[in-house]
């Protein structure tokens, strides 16, 4: 077989690999079949694909064809290293004319026998997506058109490699982001609520959340809080952050103290994380909330029979923005009988066509007090509407009864 082709050849060449549509198999099985028939038109004995770890900067071996071990031992190349690594490194096709141990850093290719190596980077919309390379146990060389088919499958792959993991994040973040908000409301006499939660339709789910949950001597924890950035990151940050302070909250009584102790713990463990949240606790008597607010929005108050208004909280810093430990404070907010306190984040009250600050009076003058589930669907109207939400919305309306509940 000629392994000189021009570009329609190369076209032909590439269709012949990819084949037919095959979308009743999953991206590994497609990847190893493709493969499969990669070695086959272009004479070699392996071949490979990398995926790239952002996080950890390495290659990781994720389908193979004529030397699977590199798949079963779980082989990393970090980038940089040796020949796979330099691929990555320069983004730029490499040959490689000499396997051992000078050139590769994965042993199981010069253990293999192979003699000679093209490798070429997978980049999808810019991206570094992973490297696909093939390996010859005969000394050959692989020419200008062998690498511009190798190229145009590279794209063709990086492109469904990136696909698959945008929706594999989805469905991940999707799963974490339910499984950590509260399945159902609780139970507590003196009290009832309401609560919304929607994903941006510009930005994905998030790390957006609310929490509700009871503590001892009868007092409830209040949470809203939102981390920044969009995703699956974002999502288990959020949930690592719930998860803490549900158990400081267990060991402080102030939540200004909880919030304090939640900043070191994201300083420490979250570096380069940054999160707002709103945490309260609401007494036995129902009568106020103690609240303390680490860079997040102020909630709104509304009583029987009048608009809603921005209660007065000063905003200690976010989690995670600063070193050492500032000075974090706390409000009480008088919940008279009938009374409804709503808290939110900011894809609530903020729009590109819609500064914050006028959102937020918007929804003080929506906000009446009433049975809290209403309560949020009236404020959802006004200031969602019939446009979807740019970014993540979460709102909870807490009410308290005019009548004490009944032992």
């Amino acid at each position: 077989m000629s392994r000189s082709l021009d570009a329609q050849d190369r076209l032909q060449q590439l269709e012949t690999i990819i084949g037919d549509p095959t979308g009743h198999l999953g991206l590994a099985e497609l990847l190893t079949e493709t493969l499969r028939r990669l070695r086959e038109v272009m004479e070699v004995d392996t071949a490979t694909v990398l995926r790239y770890q952002t996080s950890a900067r390495q290659l990781v071996a994720f389908a193979a064809a004529g030397i699977e071990e590199e798949v079963h031992q779980g082989v990393q190349v970090p980038v940089g290293s040796g020949f796979a690594g330099r691929v990555a490194l320069e983004r730029a096709p490499v040959v490689l004319d000499h396997v051992d141990e000078t050139t590769v850093v994965n042993s199981l290719l010069w253990e293999r026998g192979l003699r000679s190596m093209l490798g070429v980077p997978m980049i999808a919309g810019g991206e570094l997506v992973g490297v696909l390379h093939v390996g010859s146990v005969e000394s050959r060389q692989f020419g200008e058109s062998e690498v511009g088919t190798m190229q145009l499958l590279a794209d063709r792959l990086a492109m469904a490699i990136q696909m698959e993991a945008l929706e594999e994040n989805r469905t991940a973040t999707m799963a974490l982001q339910r499984s950590l908000l509260p399945s159902r409301l609780p139970d507590v006499p003196g009290l009832a609520f309401g609560a919304r939660y929607v994903p941006g339709a510009e930005t994905g789910l998030g790390g957006d959340w609310y929490d509700l949950f009871t503590l001892p001597g009868d007092r409830l924890g209040v949470v809203m809080g939102d981390v920044s950035g969009h995703g699956l990151e974002a999502a288990v940050i959020m949930g690592r952050l719930r998860s803490a302070l549900r158990a400081y909250a267990l060991d402080c009584e102030s939540p200004a103290e909880v919030l304090g102790k939640l900043d070191r713990k994201a300083n420490h463990f979250e570096h380069g994380a940054m999160a707002t949240v709103a945490y309260g606790i609401i007494g036995p008597s129902r009568e106020a909330l103690t609240l303390s607010l680490a860079g997040h929005l102020p909630p709104v108050l509304a009583r029987p029979g009048g608009p809603g208004r921005l209660v007065d909280v000063p905003a200690d810093p976010p989690i995670g923005l600063t070193i050492g430990q500032p000075e974090r404070r706390t409000t009480v907010i008088d919940l008279p009988p009938g009374a409804v306190l709503a808290l939110y984040t900011d894809g609530l009250v903020e729009r590109r066509d819609r500064p914050v600050d006028t959102g937020m009076r918007m929804l003080a003058e929506s906000l009446r007090a009433g049975e809290p589930e209403r309560v949020c669907a009236r404020v959802m109207a006004t200031m969602i509407g019939n446009r979807p939400a740019q970014d993540d919305v979460a709102l909870l309306a807490i009410h308290r009864w005019a009548v004490p509940a009944e032992s």
